[in-house]
């Protein structure tokens, strides 16, 4: 079994300590930590937890399909493609377009 395949989003790891760990983060996980992100709902994990299980109800309902893969699926696409880097040489700068490594977010 990987470390990945938990039964709970909440493992109270610390994914951020070093470079390239949250790879290793449950991507259920890093979804229900982004969900306590915003003022009100600051620290409340189990809250999130329980509206990440209500929402997996009704993917599941609506879809028919593994919600855990509609998730993974809405990840890949949602991920960033290109950014831009600044290439200049004796005082102009300009904007180059490059191709971003999957992990960046």
């Amino acid at each position: 079994k990987p470390k990945s395949a938990i039964f709970l989003p909440h493992t109270s790891g610390r994914f951020n300590k070093k470079r390239f760990r949250k790879a290793q983060c449950p991507i259920v996980e890093r979804l229900t930590n982004s969900l306590m992100r915003t003022g009100r709902n600051n620290g409340k994990k189990l809250m999130a937890v329980r509206i990440l299980e209500h929402t997996f109800e009704i993917i599941h309902l609506l879809t028919d399909a593994n919600p855990i893969q509609v998730i993974v699926d809405a990840v890949v696409n949602g991920g960033p493609r290109e950014d831009s880097t600044r290439i200049g040489s004796a005082g102009v700068v300009r904007r180059q377009a490059v191709d971003v490594a999957p992990p960046r977010d």
